[in-house]
Protein backbone atom coordinates (compact mmCIF):
# COMPACT_ATOMS: atom_id res chain seq x y z
CA UNK A 1 0.00 0.00 0.00
CA UNK A 2 1.44 3.28 -0.81
CA UNK A 3 1.85 6.10 1.65
CA UNK A 4 -1.34 7.88 0.05
CA UNK A 5 -3.68 5.00 0.30
CA UNK A 6 -2.35 4.63 4.13
CA UNK A 7 -2.26 8.04 5.11
CA UNK A 8 -6.10 8.56 3.79
CA UNK A 9 -7.21 5.04 5.95
CA UNK A 10 -5.62 6.92 8.79
CA UNK A 11 -7.22 10.32 8.16
CA UNK A 12 -10.71 8.64 8.17
CA UNK A 13 -10.54 8.57 11.67
CA UNK A 14 -10.62 12.43 12.24
CA UNK A 15 -10.87 13.02 16.03
CA UNK A 16 -8.02 10.24 16.13
CA UNK A 17 -5.60 11.95 13.45
CA UNK A 18 -6.48 15.57 15.02
CA UNK A 19 -5.44 14.27 18.63
CA UNK A 20 -2.15 12.82 17.24
CA UNK A 21 -1.67 15.85 14.90
CA UNK A 22 -1.58 17.98 18.21
CA UNK A 23 0.19 15.39 20.79
CA UNK A 24 3.07 15.47 18.60
CA UNK A 25 3.07 19.69 17.94
CA UNK A 26 2.97 19.51 21.49
CA UNK A 27 6.40 17.59 21.61
CA UNK A 28 7.41 19.93 18.98
CA UNK A 29 6.60 23.07 21.23
CA UNK A 30 8.16 21.63 23.84
CA UNK A 31 11.28 21.21 21.49
CA UNK A 32 11.25 25.14 20.84
CA UNK A 33 11.22 26.15 24.40
CA UNK A 34 14.15 23.97 25.55
CA UNK A 35 16.01 25.07 22.87
CA UNK A 36 15.68 28.90 23.58
CA UNK A 37 17.34 28.20 26.92
CA UNK A 38 20.31 27.93 24.63
CA UNK A 39 22.07 31.24 23.58
CA UNK A 40 24.65 29.04 21.99
CA UNK A 41 21.91 26.37 20.43
CA UNK A 42 22.99 26.60 16.65
CA UNK A 43 26.51 27.21 17.53
CA UNK A 44 25.76 23.45 18.95
CA UNK A 45 24.74 22.37 16.11
CA UNK A 46 27.23 23.67 13.67
CA UNK A 47 29.52 21.83 16.01
CA UNK A 48 27.18 18.11 15.98
CA UNK A 49 27.41 18.61 12.11
CA UNK A 50 30.79 19.02 11.34
CA UNK A 51 31.83 16.84 14.14
CA UNK A 52 29.83 14.58 12.23
CA UNK A 53 30.75 15.40 8.89
CA UNK A 54 35.01 14.57 9.85
CA UNK A 55 33.64 11.45 11.02
CA UNK A 56 32.16 10.54 7.78
CA UNK A 57 35.10 11.49 5.75
CA UNK A 58 37.08 8.92 7.37
CA UNK A 59 34.86 6.29 8.82
CA UNK A 60 36.58 3.13 8.38
CA UNK A 61 39.71 4.82 10.31
CA UNK A 62 37.19 5.72 13.24
CA UNK A 63 35.72 2.45 12.98
CA UNK A 64 39.10 0.78 13.54
CA UNK A 65 40.76 2.20 16.42
CA UNK A 66 36.63 1.72 17.58
CA UNK A 67 37.09 -1.76 17.48
CA UNK A 68 40.79 -2.31 18.21
CA UNK A 69 39.94 -0.35 21.70
CA UNK A 70 36.73 -2.11 22.04
CA UNK A 71 39.03 -5.25 21.41
CA UNK A 72 41.72 -4.13 24.31
CA UNK A 73 38.51 -3.03 27.01
CA UNK A 74 37.70 -7.01 26.62
CA UNK A 75 34.58 -6.41 24.48
CA UNK A 76 33.95 -9.04 21.52
CA UNK A 77 33.20 -7.27 18.11
CA UNK A 78 31.09 -8.08 15.09
CA UNK A 79 30.83 -7.14 11.76
CA UNK A 80 27.42 -7.57 9.88
CA UNK A 81 26.91 -6.81 6.05
CA UNK A 82 23.42 -6.53 5.95
CA UNK A 83 20.52 -7.79 8.13
CA UNK A 84 20.51 -11.20 7.58
CA UNK A 85 23.91 -11.44 8.91
CA UNK A 86 23.33 -9.28 12.09
CA UNK A 87 20.46 -11.49 12.93
CA UNK A 88 23.05 -14.71 12.21
CA UNK A 89 25.65 -13.23 14.74
CA UNK A 90 22.60 -12.69 17.04
CA UNK A 91 21.33 -16.10 16.86
CA UNK A 92 24.77 -18.04 17.20
CA UNK A 93 26.08 -15.88 20.35
CA UNK A 94 22.61 -16.64 21.92
CA UNK A 95 22.90 -20.02 20.87
CA UNK A 96 25.87 -20.78 21.93
CA UNK A 97 25.17 -19.60 25.68
CA UNK A 98 22.09 -21.81 25.49
CA UNK A 99 19.87 -18.69 25.74
CA UNK A 100 15.97 -19.19 25.82
CA UNK A 101 15.18 -15.60 26.85
CA UNK A 102 16.61 -12.21 26.39
CA UNK A 103 15.10 -8.45 27.54
CA UNK A 104 15.95 -6.09 24.93
CA UNK A 105 15.18 -2.13 25.18
CA UNK A 106 14.39 0.18 22.28
CA UNK A 107 16.16 -0.29 19.19
CA UNK A 108 15.74 0.83 15.66
CA UNK A 109 18.34 -0.96 14.40
CA UNK A 110 17.26 -4.75 15.63
CA UNK A 111 13.45 -3.45 13.78
CA UNK A 112 15.53 -2.36 10.89
CA UNK A 113 16.78 -6.45 10.67
CA UNK A 114 13.16 -7.85 11.87
CA UNK A 115 15.16 -9.18 14.58
CA UNK A 116 12.43 -10.22 17.18
CA UNK A 117 10.49 -12.56 14.69
CA UNK A 118 14.09 -13.93 13.64
CA UNK A 119 14.52 -14.92 16.94
CA UNK A 120 11.29 -16.10 18.28
CA UNK A 121 11.05 -18.34 15.07
CA UNK A 122 14.06 -20.24 16.54
CA UNK A 123 12.66 -20.72 19.72
CA UNK A 124 14.16 -17.37 21.70
CA UNK A 125 11.78 -15.46 23.80
CA UNK A 126 12.16 -11.94 23.27
CA UNK A 127 10.93 -9.13 25.61
CA UNK A 128 10.68 -5.62 24.60
CA UNK A 129 11.38 -3.30 28.04
CA UNK A 130 10.62 0.31 26.79
CA UNK A 131 7.39 1.16 27.75
CA UNK A 132 6.32 2.33 24.30
CA UNK A 133 7.96 -0.83 22.66
CA UNK A 134 6.49 -3.11 25.43
CA UNK A 135 2.77 -1.69 24.34
CA UNK A 136 3.74 -2.22 20.33
CA UNK A 137 5.16 -5.68 20.72
CA UNK A 138 1.69 -6.92 23.05
CA UNK A 139 -0.63 -5.72 19.94
CA UNK A 140 2.15 -7.24 17.47
CA UNK A 141 2.37 -3.96 15.39
CA UNK A 142 5.72 -1.75 14.56
CA UNK A 143 6.30 1.15 16.32
CA UNK A 144 5.15 4.06 14.80
CA UNK A 145 7.69 6.72 15.61
CA UNK A 146 11.31 6.42 16.68
CA UNK A 147 11.10 7.83 19.89
CA UNK A 148 7.97 7.68 20.86
CA UNK A 149 6.38 4.21 19.24
CA UNK A 150 2.99 3.61 20.42
CA UNK A 151 2.79 8.07 19.76
CA UNK A 152 -0.58 6.58 17.49
CA UNK A 153 -2.50 5.13 20.81
CA UNK A 154 -4.59 6.82 23.29
CA UNK A 155 -4.05 5.97 26.84
CA UNK A 156 -7.83 4.06 26.43
CA UNK A 157 -7.04 1.82 23.99
CA UNK A 158 -3.57 1.17 26.38
CA UNK A 159 -5.75 0.61 29.13
CA UNK A 160 -8.14 -2.26 27.12
CA UNK A 161 -4.57 -4.12 25.88
CA UNK A 162 -3.12 -4.25 29.45
CA UNK A 163 -6.64 -5.62 30.57
CA UNK A 164 -6.35 -8.21 28.15
CA UNK A 165 -2.93 -9.16 28.24
CA UNK A 166 -2.02 -8.36 32.35
CA UNK A 167 -5.49 -8.34 33.76
CA UNK A 168 -5.49 -4.55 34.97
CA UNK A 169 -9.01 -3.77 35.67
CA UNK A 170 -10.87 -3.06 33.09
CA UNK A 171 -11.57 0.83 32.05
CA UNK A 172 -8.28 2.18 34.40
CA UNK A 173 -6.16 4.54 31.89
CA UNK A 174 -4.59 6.64 34.29
CA UNK A 175 -0.97 6.74 32.86
CA UNK A 176 0.68 6.31 36.37
CA UNK A 177 -1.41 2.96 37.01
CA UNK A 178 -0.85 1.93 33.74
CA UNK A 179 2.89 2.67 33.84
CA UNK A 180 3.17 0.87 37.62
CA UNK A 181 1.01 -2.47 35.98
CA UNK A 182 3.84 -2.69 32.84
CA UNK A 183 6.69 -1.78 35.73
CA UNK A 184 5.32 -4.76 37.62
CA UNK A 185 4.87 -7.07 34.71
CA UNK A 186 8.31 -6.27 33.08
CA UNK A 187 10.04 -7.10 36.87
CA UNK A 188 9.75 -10.83 36.47
CA UNK A 189 11.46 -10.90 32.71
CA UNK A 190 13.84 -8.94 34.00
CA UNK A 191 14.75 -11.31 36.74
CA UNK A 192 14.45 -14.09 34.93
CA UNK A 193 16.22 -13.14 31.44
CA UNK A 194 19.29 -14.82 30.51
CA UNK A 195 20.90 -11.96 27.81
CA UNK A 196 20.12 -8.69 27.43
CA UNK A 197 20.30 -6.57 23.92
CA UNK A 198 20.37 -2.43 23.26
CA UNK A 199 21.14 -0.03 20.73
CA UNK A 200 24.01 2.00 20.38
CA UNK A 201 23.71 5.95 20.67
CA UNK A 202 27.20 6.97 20.28
CA UNK A 203 30.55 4.75 19.93
CA UNK A 204 33.66 6.23 21.32
CA UNK A 205 36.74 5.57 18.70
CA UNK A 206 39.02 6.87 21.25
CA UNK A 207 37.73 5.19 24.19
CA UNK A 208 36.36 2.15 22.74
CA UNK A 209 33.10 2.39 24.90
CA UNK A 210 29.20 2.98 23.76
CA UNK A 211 26.76 4.97 25.65
CA UNK A 212 22.86 4.07 25.67
CA UNK A 213 20.58 7.14 26.12
CA UNK A 214 17.17 6.26 27.90
CA UNK A 215 14.50 7.73 29.95
CA UNK A 216 13.52 4.27 31.72
CA UNK A 217 16.70 3.10 33.29
CA UNK A 218 15.10 -0.10 31.16
CA UNK A 219 18.69 -0.74 29.35
CA UNK A 220 20.76 -0.45 32.93
CA UNK A 221 19.08 -2.91 34.39
CA UNK A 222 18.53 -5.25 31.55
CA UNK A 223 22.34 -5.32 31.19
CA UNK A 224 23.55 -5.34 34.47
CA UNK A 225 21.26 -8.81 35.54
CA UNK A 226 21.92 -11.55 32.55
CA UNK A 227 25.63 -12.09 31.93
CA UNK A 228 25.25 -11.60 28.32
CA UNK A 229 25.04 -7.81 27.17
CA UNK A 230 24.78 -7.73 23.31
CA UNK A 231 24.99 -4.55 21.46
CA UNK A 232 23.34 -3.67 17.92
CA UNK A 233 25.33 -0.84 16.14
CA UNK A 234 25.00 1.20 12.49
CA UNK A 235 28.20 2.08 11.45
CA UNK A 236 27.09 5.64 11.80
CA UNK A 237 26.65 6.05 15.50
CA UNK A 238 30.66 6.35 16.40
CA UNK A 239 32.36 9.88 16.83
CA UNK A 240 35.98 10.53 16.99
CA UNK A 241 36.38 11.48 20.31
CA UNK A 242 34.85 11.45 24.47
CA UNK A 243 34.70 15.03 24.50
CA UNK A 244 32.72 15.32 21.71
CA UNK A 245 29.85 13.51 23.12
CA UNK A 246 28.65 16.34 25.45
CA UNK A 247 27.81 18.13 22.09
CA UNK A 248 25.53 15.56 21.09
CA UNK A 249 24.39 14.68 24.57
CA UNK A 250 23.06 18.60 25.11
CA UNK A 251 21.36 18.25 21.21
CA UNK A 252 19.92 14.94 21.52
CA UNK A 253 17.31 15.09 24.50
CA UNK A 254 16.34 18.61 23.67
CA UNK A 255 15.95 17.78 20.12
CA UNK A 256 13.73 14.55 21.06
CA UNK A 257 11.38 15.44 23.89
CA UNK A 258 12.46 18.85 24.98
CA UNK A 259 13.98 17.46 28.05
CA UNK A 260 17.83 18.69 28.78
CA UNK A 261 19.03 15.68 28.81
CA UNK A 262 18.01 12.24 29.08
CA UNK A 263 17.12 10.59 32.38
CA UNK A 264 19.72 8.05 31.68
CA UNK A 265 22.88 8.44 29.70
CA UNK A 266 24.80 5.15 30.38
CA UNK A 267 28.44 4.11 29.69
CA UNK A 268 29.84 0.76 28.80
CA UNK A 269 33.46 0.25 28.50
CA UNK A 270 34.06 -3.37 29.71
CA UNK A 271 31.78 -6.12 31.06
CA UNK A 272 31.46 -7.38 34.93
CA UNK A 273 33.39 -9.72 36.01
CA UNK A 274 32.12 -13.22 34.88
CA UNK A 275 29.78 -11.27 31.81
CA UNK A 276 30.18 -10.87 28.19
CA UNK A 277 29.42 -7.69 26.38
CA UNK A 278 29.20 -8.00 22.48
CA UNK A 279 28.86 -5.30 19.97
CA UNK A 280 27.58 -5.75 16.48
CA UNK A 281 28.36 -3.19 13.81
CA UNK A 282 25.86 -3.25 10.95
CA UNK A 283 26.33 -2.12 7.87
CA UNK A 284 23.01 -3.14 5.50
CA UNK A 285 23.35 -0.36 2.91
CA UNK A 286 25.00 2.68 4.92
CA UNK A 287 28.33 2.48 2.86
CA UNK A 288 26.29 2.86 -0.23
CA UNK A 289 25.17 5.56 0.95
CA UNK A 290 28.49 7.44 2.29
CA UNK A 291 29.34 7.09 -1.05
CA UNK A 292 26.46 9.58 -2.63
CA UNK A 293 27.28 12.61 -2.15
CA UNK A 294 23.89 14.13 -2.23
CA UNK A 295 22.43 11.27 0.87
CA UNK A 296 25.54 11.39 2.26
CA UNK A 297 24.50 13.44 5.27
CA UNK A 298 21.42 11.54 5.97
CA UNK A 299 24.28 9.32 8.17
CA UNK A 300 24.85 12.41 10.58
CA UNK A 301 21.43 11.89 12.01
CA UNK A 302 21.09 10.84 15.63
CA UNK A 303 17.36 9.46 15.56
CA UNK A 304 15.87 12.53 17.77
CA UNK A 305 12.93 11.86 15.55
CA UNK A 306 12.17 16.12 15.70
CA UNK A 307 12.11 15.90 11.83
CA UNK A 308 9.16 13.69 12.89
CA UNK A 309 7.56 16.28 15.50
CA UNK A 310 7.37 19.08 13.18
CA UNK A 311 6.69 17.10 9.76
CA UNK A 312 3.37 18.66 8.81
CA UNK A 313 2.29 15.29 6.84
CA UNK A 314 3.97 12.75 9.39
CA UNK A 315 1.38 14.34 11.73
CA UNK A 316 -1.30 14.02 9.89
CA UNK A 317 -0.57 10.45 8.64
CA UNK A 318 1.05 8.51 11.20
CA UNK A 319 4.08 6.39 11.12
CA UNK A 320 2.60 3.22 9.94
CA UNK A 321 1.44 4.98 6.40
CA UNK A 322 5.38 5.10 5.31
CA UNK A 323 5.23 1.16 5.73
CA UNK A 324 8.94 1.61 7.02
CA UNK A 325 10.99 1.27 10.08
CA UNK A 326 12.03 5.09 10.55
CA UNK A 327 9.24 7.24 8.89
CA UNK A 328 8.80 11.05 8.58
CA UNK A 329 11.03 12.71 6.34
CA UNK A 330 14.52 10.78 7.81
CA UNK A 331 12.69 7.96 6.82
CA UNK A 332 11.60 9.23 3.32
CA UNK A 333 15.24 9.82 2.66
CA UNK A 334 16.36 6.41 3.29
CA UNK A 335 13.69 4.25 2.45
CA UNK A 336 13.99 4.73 -1.06
CA UNK A 337 17.92 3.48 -1.07
CA UNK A 338 16.44 -0.07 0.51
CA UNK A 339 13.58 0.15 -2.62
CA UNK A 340 12.79 2.47 -4.96
CA UNK A 341 9.71 1.04 -6.28
CA UNK A 342 8.50 -0.07 -2.93
CA UNK A 343 8.97 3.40 -1.29
CA UNK A 344 8.49 5.29 -4.79
CA UNK A 345 5.86 7.54 -2.57
CA UNK A 346 7.56 8.26 0.07
CA UNK A 347 9.91 11.89 -1.20
CA UNK A 348 6.20 12.78 -2.24
CA UNK A 349 4.94 12.72 1.40
CA UNK A 350 6.45 16.17 2.18
CA UNK A 351 5.59 19.85 1.73
CA UNK A 352 9.11 20.80 1.00
CA UNK A 353 7.92 23.67 3.67
CA UNK A 354 11.84 23.07 4.99
CA UNK A 355 10.53 22.57 8.80
CA UNK A 356 12.21 19.81 9.13
CA UNK A 357 15.82 20.73 8.36
CA UNK A 358 15.06 23.81 10.16
CA UNK A 359 14.95 21.64 13.51
CA UNK A 360 17.38 18.56 12.90
CA UNK A 361 20.19 19.03 15.87
CA UNK A 362 22.76 17.72 12.92
CA UNK A 363 21.91 20.22 9.95
CA UNK A 364 20.95 17.37 7.64
CA UNK A 365 18.95 19.07 3.95
CA UNK A 366 16.19 16.86 4.70
CA UNK A 367 13.56 19.04 2.17
CA UNK A 368 17.27 19.13 -0.34
CA UNK A 369 17.18 15.32 -0.28
CA UNK A 370 13.74 14.75 -0.70
CA UNK A 371 13.61 17.12 -3.85
CA UNK A 372 16.86 15.14 -5.10
CA UNK A 373 15.04 11.85 -4.68
CA UNK A 374 11.84 12.78 -6.14
CA UNK A 375 14.21 13.81 -9.28
CA UNK A 376 15.69 10.36 -9.34
CA UNK A 377 12.31 8.83 -9.18
CA UNK A 378 11.06 10.25 -12.27
CA UNK A 379 13.67 9.89 -14.29
CA UNK A 380 13.61 6.13 -13.15
CA UNK A 381 10.12 6.10 -14.10
CA UNK A 382 8.39 6.00 -10.75
CA UNK A 383 5.61 8.54 -11.27
CA UNK A 384 1.93 7.55 -12.50
CA UNK A 385 1.64 8.60 -16.57
CA UNK A 386 -1.27 11.01 -15.42
CA UNK A 387 0.72 13.17 -12.68
CA UNK A 388 4.07 13.11 -14.78
CA UNK A 389 1.73 14.59 -18.20
CA UNK A 390 0.26 17.23 -15.05
CA UNK A 391 3.84 18.12 -13.94
CA UNK A 392 4.71 18.51 -17.71
CA UNK A 393 2.14 20.88 -17.85
CA UNK A 394 2.72 23.30 -15.05
CA UNK A 395 6.00 23.14 -16.21
CA UNK A 396 5.27 25.02 -19.51
CA UNK A 397 3.33 27.10 -18.31
CA UNK A 398 5.66 28.35 -15.56
CA UNK A 399 8.18 28.84 -18.51
CA UNK A 400 5.85 31.02 -20.70
CA UNK A 401 4.88 33.97 -18.10
CA UNK A 402 2.51 35.71 -20.08
CA UNK A 403 0.65 32.63 -20.38
CA UNK A 404 1.10 32.14 -16.41
CA UNK A 405 -0.13 35.93 -15.88
CA UNK A 406 -2.99 35.40 -18.66
CA UNK A 407 -3.97 31.57 -16.48
CA UNK A 408 -3.68 33.58 -13.21
CA UNK A 409 -5.77 36.62 -14.24
CA UNK A 410 -8.50 34.43 -15.65
CA UNK A 411 -8.68 32.16 -12.74
CA UNK A 412 -9.08 34.70 -9.88
CA UNK A 413 -12.63 35.79 -12.62
CA UNK A 414 -13.60 32.22 -13.15
CA UNK A 415 -13.04 30.35 -9.07
CA UNK A 416 -15.63 32.21 -6.94
CA UNK A 417 -18.09 31.50 -9.52
CA UNK A 418 -17.34 28.26 -10.00
CA UNK A 419 -20.16 25.81 -8.58
CA UNK A 420 -18.37 23.56 -5.43
CA UNK A 421 -19.02 20.63 -6.74
CA UNK A 422 -16.26 21.17 -10.08
CA UNK A 423 -13.65 21.49 -7.48
CA UNK A 424 -14.75 19.12 -4.86
CA UNK A 425 -15.70 15.52 -6.03
CA UNK A 426 -14.01 12.21 -6.37
CA UNK A 427 -11.80 13.00 -9.22
CA UNK A 428 -10.19 15.80 -7.28
CA UNK A 429 -7.63 14.15 -4.53
CA UNK A 430 -6.18 17.77 -4.04
CA UNK A 431 -9.74 19.29 -2.66
CA UNK A 432 -10.22 16.01 -0.32
CA UNK A 433 -9.03 17.99 2.49
CA UNK A 434 -8.70 20.84 1.39
CA UNK A 435 -10.79 24.75 0.68
CA UNK A 436 -9.90 26.73 -1.44
CA UNK A 437 -8.65 30.25 -0.26
CA UNK A 438 -9.89 33.47 -0.56
CA UNK A 439 -8.70 34.91 -4.14
CA UNK A 440 -7.25 37.91 -3.63
CA UNK A 441 -8.10 41.20 -6.27
CA UNK A 442 -4.73 41.51 -7.77
CA UNK A 443 -2.02 39.67 -8.34
CA UNK A 444 1.67 39.69 -6.93
CA UNK A 445 2.64 41.37 -10.32
CA UNK A 446 0.06 43.98 -10.70
CA UNK A 447 0.79 45.10 -7.31
CA UNK A 448 4.49 45.36 -7.86
CA UNK A 449 3.98 47.13 -10.91
CA UNK A 450 1.73 49.56 -9.07
CA UNK A 451 3.94 50.11 -6.36
CA UNK A 452 6.59 50.15 -8.76
CA UNK A 453 5.43 53.29 -10.54
CA UNK A 454 6.91 56.82 -9.39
Amino acid sequence: MSHPQAADTFLKQAEHAKWHDQALWFVRQKRDKACKKLPEWESLRGLAADIKKHTLSRLSEYLQEFEAKALENGLHVHWAKDAEEHNQIVHTILDGKKVKKIVKSKSMLTEECHLNTYLEERGIEVIDTDLGERIVQLRREPPSHIVLPAIHLKREQVSDLFHEKMGTKKGHSEPEYLTEAARQDLRKDFLSADAAMTGVNFAIAETGGFVVCTNEGNADLGASLPPLHIASMGLEKVIPRAKDLSVFLRLLARSATGQSITSYSSHFHKAQKGSEIHIVLLDNGRSKILHEPEFMKSLQCIRCGACLNTCPIYRRSGGHSYNHVIPGPIGSVLAPHKDQSKHQSLPFASTLCGSCTDVCPVKIDLHSQLLSWRSKLVASGYIPKGKLLALKSVSWVFKHPKIYGSLGWLGRKTLPSLPRFLLHNKFNVWGKQREMPDVPPLSFREIYKKRKKP
